[in-house]
C-alpha cells in the first residue's frame, strides 16, 4: 500500500462525487468529509479481501480495480471493474457485515473509505439517498444477472465478445483502447483458460473483426463484435 492521507479535495467540491452522493445535503457531506480516509495503492495490491469484515464502504477515486469472487483452487471470476467515481457497497452490508468479494488494484488507484455505520445512520435519515443507493446496487445486481447468462449460455466467442463491447462501452470509452489488465484478467472476466482467449483474440484478428498490438485493442468491425455478443 502507498500511503494514507487526506487529499486537496473536500466531499463537497469533489470531482468524482458518485450520483447518489448529489442527493446528500451539505451539512452531511461536511460530515463525511470530516470521517473519510484515503488511500492509494500501487498495481495489484488488495483493496479489499473477501472475507475480511466490512467496517467501511468504498468509493473509488481514481485508477482502476477489478472485483472478484474468489473460487475453488485459486480460480477467480472477475466480476466487474471500478474506475474513479465508482461506488462500492456489496451485500454484506445489508446482511452479515462481511466482504463476499475482493478488490485489487490495476493500476495506481485512490480509494476514499467511508465508516459503514455513518453511511447507514445518513441513509436512515435521508429517504432520497438511500433510494439513489439501493438503485445503484440493483442495476450491478441486474448486470450481474446478465453476466451469469453470458458465462453459462454463451460458447467462446460470445463471451470474448462480451468483455470487449463491456471494455470499449463502460471502461475506456475510445477506440482504439490501451487496456490495462492482463490475458489472465480477460479469462477471469469470461471464465475460460488464459489459452483460449488468446485463441479466440486471433481468431477475431485472423477474421479482421479486431486489430491486437500489444496491449491496444481496436475494434475494427463493432456490428460483428455486437453479433457475436447477441447470438452467443
Amino acid at each position: 500500500m502507498l500511503s494514507q492521507h487526506r487529499v486537496d479535495c473536500d466531499c463537497i467540491h469533489c470531482l468524482a462525487k458518485n450520483f447518489p452522493f448529489s442527493y446528500l445535503t451539505h451539512d452531511e457531506l461536511e460530515l463525511l468529509d470530516q470521517n473519510k480516509n484515503i488511500v492509494n495503492y500501487n498495481p495489484g495490491e488488495i483493496i479489499v479481501k473477501q472475507g475480511s469484515s466490512m467496517t467501511h464502504l468504498l468509493s473509488f477515486y481514481s485508477g482502476l480495480a477489478k472485483i472478484y469472487l474468489e473460487g475453488i483452487n485459486g480460480h477467480n471470476l472477475i466480476l466487474q471493474l471500478i474506475k474513479g467515481s465508482d461506488f462500492f457497497i456489496g451485500p454484506g452490508m445489508y446482511t452479515d457485515f462481511k466482504h463476499h468479494t475482493s478488490i485489487a488494484a490495476i493500476t495506481r488507484s485512490t480509494a476514499c473509505f467511508v465508516d459503514i455505520h455513518l453511511y447507514l445512520e445518513i441513509m436512515n435519515r435521508n429517504p432520497a439517498f438511500a433510494n439513489q443507493s439501493l438503485k445503484a446496487e440493483n442495476i450491478k445486481k441486474i448486470d450481474a444477472l446478465k453476466k451469469i447468462v453470458s458465462l453459462t449460455q454463451k460458447q467462446m466467442p460470445g463471451r470474448i465478445a462480451d468483455a470487449l463491447l463491456y471494455l470499449h462501452d463502460n471502461i475506456y470509452g475510445t477506440n482504439p483502447f490501451r487496456i490495462d489488465i492482463s490475458r489472465k484478467d480477460l479469462a477471469d472476466m469470461t471464465a475460460l483458460s488464459k489459452e483460449s482467449v488468446i485463441r479466440i483474440l486471433k481468431q477475431f484478428r485472423d477474421d479482421e473483426i479486431i486489430d491486437v498490438k500489444g496491449s491496444k485493442i481496436e475494434i475494427l468491425d463493432l456490428a460483428a463484435v455486437r453479433h457475436y455478443s447477441e447470438v452467443g
